[in-house]
């Protein structure tokens, strides 16, 4: 029993600091998620909503702080109890989204593993039993600190996780594991390569034959069968390849303009998930690196989900010398942390994402 409480003891807390850090690097990327679980489509709770950054924030330094403490063996009672009761709302979490198929992909550890919803409950199930096994041999786990000085380990770790937490914030993401990143080429994230796994779906079909329905399974092909045509039902039973970067868009009056304007050798991205919970302040410095950006010959464009009229508002407000376009919302938020932020891009691969508090460090050619 010793043994396996060891063993549980390195996984979990190991387990816990790595999926709380990879969060803590993107809080607002979890966040995003959380909202998702807040909606109405799935647990119907939207007045959490403006909230999920704050409760993002709280759980995932919750999340490191338990791994930390279940480690050096601080405090074990409340230790393992707080764990328990983490990862009892986290399986009931993906539990709830793998069976009723309502969130695709939990968050667990970010942009940095995607994992189906039965993988991600799977995973939880596995932590519920060790955290379990601790519980049950709670008196083999001892601290590896002497007296007091766990409190200042707990102390540090605490203070780390908030002064990484405000950097990231106030910037980007330390690590950017999202298929826009710099260096990627959006263009070749669209793409699909060759031989790739094609989706393959099963058909249900339905005829009435003599008064009675009878169903017949094909992958595709038309039954041959006598009788009349009911209906028919179609089921994905293997996924395709996806490629990456597979909802991009710029858009305006209906028409797609991403590829013409990736083939841009020196362009500009203005982002602005939304403009009505935009830092409008921003758009000041964003006004003089744009002017700047077009007399040294770069396209500038803007990229929003908000309607026309709101752009105009906004252009006109700061007297800004680019159009705005339409892209998907989920699609601004996974390019850029930060409303607004700005691409710069050469031929579709981005070299400079910057956080509108890093405007000014914008390195034009």
């Amino acid at each position: 029993m010793k043994f396996l409480v060891g063993f549980s003891r390195i996984f979990v807390g190991v387990l816990f600091i790595i999926s709380g850090l990879i969060k803590l690097n993107d809080p607002v990327g979890f966040s995003f998620k959380l909202e998702e679980y807040f909606s109405i489509g799935v647990l119907n709770m939207p007045y959490f909503e403006p909230y999920a950054l704050a409760i993002s924030i709280f759980v995932v330094i919750v999340e490191v702080l338990l791994g930390v403490m279940l480690l050096i063996g601080f405090k074990p009672k409340f230790t393992v109890w707080s764990l328990l009761a983490m990862i009892v709302f986290f399986t009931f979490l993906t539990f709830y989204s793998a069976y009723f198929n309502k969130v695709t992909d939990c968050g667990c550890f970010g942009d940095a593993i995607k994992l189906t919803p039965w993988e991600s409950f799977t995973k939880d199930v596995v932590l519920l039993v060790l955290i379990l096994v601790l519980l049950k041999g709670i008196k083999y786990i001892q601290p590896i600190l002497p007296e007091k000085k766990d409190w200042w380990a707990v102390g540090l770790a605490t203070l780390s996780c908030i002064l990484f937490c405000y950097h990231v914030l106030n910037h980007l993401p330390s690590k950017d594991f999202r298929p826009y990143k710099i260096g990627a080429n959006i263009m070749e994230g669209m793409s699909i390569p060759e031989g790739a796994p094609e989706p393959l779906y099963e058909y249900t079909w339905t005829f009435n034959e003599n008064g009675t329905e009878k169903s017949y399974v094909t992958n595709g092909d038309y039954p041959t069968v006598e009788g009349n045509f009911v209906g028919v039902e179609t089921e994905e039973i293997q996924k395709g390849y996806e490629p990456p970067i597979h909802d991009f868009t710029i858009e305006q009056e209906g028409v797609d303009y991403a590829v013409s304007l990736l083939e841009e050798p020196k362009l500009v991205m203005v982002i602005s998930y939304d403009l009505a919970k935009a830092e409008l302040e921003a758009f000041t410095a964003v006004k003089k690196i744009t002017d700047r950006a077009a007399k040294k010959g770069y396209k500038v464009i803007g990229m929003s989900a908000s309607n026309s009229e709101q752009a105009a508002a906004i252009v006109k407000e700061y007297n800004l010398k680019f159009d705005f376009y339409f892209t998907d919302q989920t699609t601004l938020k996974t390019i850029v942390r930060s409303n607004p932020g700005i691409l710069v891009l050469e031929k579709g691969t981005i070299t400079e994402k910057v956080h509108y508090n890093d405007i000014e460090s914008l390195n034009l050619k």
